[in-house]
């Protein structure tokens, strides 16, 4: 009898576990690429954990398919890397990811936060193409003999009209998405292109309006401190004279470029 009652309790542990398991929530990656480089080679999907980043999952590419997996202990920003090369993020969220790499374009998408995150992504992309449209009606303009203060007058009122664009959709998305992981990775990316924190207008502009979520994630937080004190070393406030602390200082990671294709 005894050892039917311990059977029972075993059963009833393994079957407690599998439904607990069964219900877990979890993320599903699913990759494909035309690019050659990356057929054959490992990526890794690297993530911010307890301050470090580590190695969530990894995969070869094989026949230009790719897939990771994982359960979901919180919604979090990663980025897929090629060895330590950063491609491009991605928002490990419930639910089948797709991710599509060509010679062309990456993007991510199949569940809501990747949709929104390279719907985004593709509007800044579009801007920063018509920002080197510019470069090139310069050269254009200089070939056909214009005079080099006329085509000046004429692109900068254009180069400034893009940048108002880029940073209102920049702004507005951080701002739309304060309480949830877009917001914080947004605002990382665009304060990386930065060697050390810096109070700019648009960044004072977003803090102004930042939830209480938002002013306390690790990265905004400390990001917005650093730069404060940089500010007042600047204005010539601060008692000592110690230089200012880099970015990568106070992240575990510098944040590639939006999106960054492979080398061959």
């Amino acid at each position: 009898m005894n050892d039917i009652l311990s059977m029972n309790k075993i059963l009833y542990t393994f079957a407690v576990i599998a439904t607990l398991t069964s219900c877990a929530s979890s993320w599903r990656v699913e990759g494909s690429t035309s690019v050659s480089a990356l057929d054959g080679n490992k990526l890794y999907l690297r993530a911010i954990k307890a301050g470090e980043v580590k190695n969530l999952d990894s995969c070869d590419v094989v026949h230009g398919e790719f897939h990771f997996a994982g359960l979901l202990d919180t919604v979090r920003m990663a980025n897929l890397y090629m060895d330590d090369e950063s491609i491009m993020p991605v928002v490990l969220e419930e639910g089948d990811i797709t991710i599509k790499i060509d010679n062309a374009s990456q993007s991510v998408g199949g569940t809501p936060l990747n949709d929104s995150l390279y719907h985004f992504i593709d509007k800044h992309n579009q801007l920063s193409n018509r920002m080197t449209e510019l470069s090139h009606r310069q050269s254009q303009m200089l070939l056909d003999g214009i005079d080099e203060e006329t085509i000046n007058q004429q692109l900068s009122v254009e180069a400034a009209r893009i940048a108002q664009e880029e940073d209102s959709l920049v702004t507005n998305f951080i701002v739309e998405n304060f309480d949830n992981v877009l917001g914080p990775g947004v605002f990382m990316m665009i304060t990386s292109q930065y060697r050390y924190p810096v109070l700019t207008p648009q960044i004072e502009d977003i803090m102004s309006k930042a939830t209480k979520q938002f002013k306390n994630d690790p990265y905004v937080r400390e990001y917005y401190q650093v730069a404060q004190e940089n500010e007042q070393r600047m204005n010539g406030l601060s008692e000592t004279a110690a230089p200012a602390a880099p970015v990568d200082s106070i992240a575990p990671q510098t944040p590639a470029p939006l999106v960054n294709m492979p080398k061959p």
